[in-house]
């Protein structure tokens, strides 16, 4: 559902940006330049690391968490040659709050060079009634837990954040890849007035995986496609 351009859907909610022309965005070049020089080009990180699936939804067993969704993804970009960094350091445990705060900036700082930040989240859905929803797509014959990325912009200014549309691009670009490559994997583009340190990047992401009622197999699977799709992307963003 939203608006459809360039064969993907974007789930628009900002007020002011209602006649942003999402068509041309997906052809505009993201500000990444990737350097297949050995040096970090992508940060994947966990700002709320303890999400998990289907059964204890919460952990600290990384094997269970939104940490074997991250190591899947990494090992794709690895396969295709892409300096990755995976960052599993818990931000909302013992505390939740402040995790935002806590997440990316240590990071960026280390590695001034990435040039790609992927926040990876576990999403949940309920009904009015507390049935939890459980979105899948069935992909070469093996269910995977469905995607939804998040490119949040600065809507009335607010926030600080005056270069979301480069973040936007490379959102496009990866539902784009998605969208070709594995039909029905991705939700629609969630485009909000939100920030989610995204402001930190030229190439910052957040990606909802799944939720609370995904198993982590049907995540870690999405986790596998999200990476081969993002390698594609990427590989065409090579100096």
């Amino acid at each position: 559902t939203g608006t459809e351009a360039g064969g993907i859907w974007i789930k628009n909610s900002t007020q002011h940006q209602s006649t942003l022309d999402f068509a041309k965005e997906l052809l505009q070049l993201p500000a990444v330049h990737i350097k297949k020089d050995g040096k970090p080009q992508v940060l994947i990180y966990h700002t709320h690391t303890t999400e998990a699936f289907l059964g204890d939804t919460r952990t600290t067993d990384k094997s269970r968490s939104v940490c074997a969704v991250g190591e899947e993804i990494a090992s794709q970009l690895t396969a295709a040659s892409l300096g990755v960094v995976h960052d599993t350091t818990y931000h909302d445990y013992p505390a939740y709050n402040g995790s935002y705060d806590r997440s990316i900036q240590n990071d960026l700082k280390k590695y001034p060079g990435i040039q790609v930040t992927l926040d990876i989240h576990r999403d949940a859905m309920h009904r009015t009634d507390g049935t939890k929803l459980k979105p899948t797509a069935v992909i070469n014959g093996k269910k995977a837990a469905q995607i939804m990325i998040i490119c949040g912009c600065d809507d009335t200014g607010s926030l600080a954040f005056p270069d979301w549309e480069y973040n936007l691009r490379l959102g496009l670009r990866l539902q784009k890849a998605l969208t070709d490559n594995y039909p029905g994997l991705a939700r629609p583009v969630d485009f909000c007035a939100r920030r989610y340190n995204e402001n930190l990047t030229k190439g910052s992401l957040l990606i909802e995986v799944g939720t609370d009622a995904n198993t982590l197999d049907e995540a870690k699977y999405s986790g596998r496609l999200l990476g081969k799709a993002l390698a594609l992307v990427l590989n065409g963003l090579t100096n």
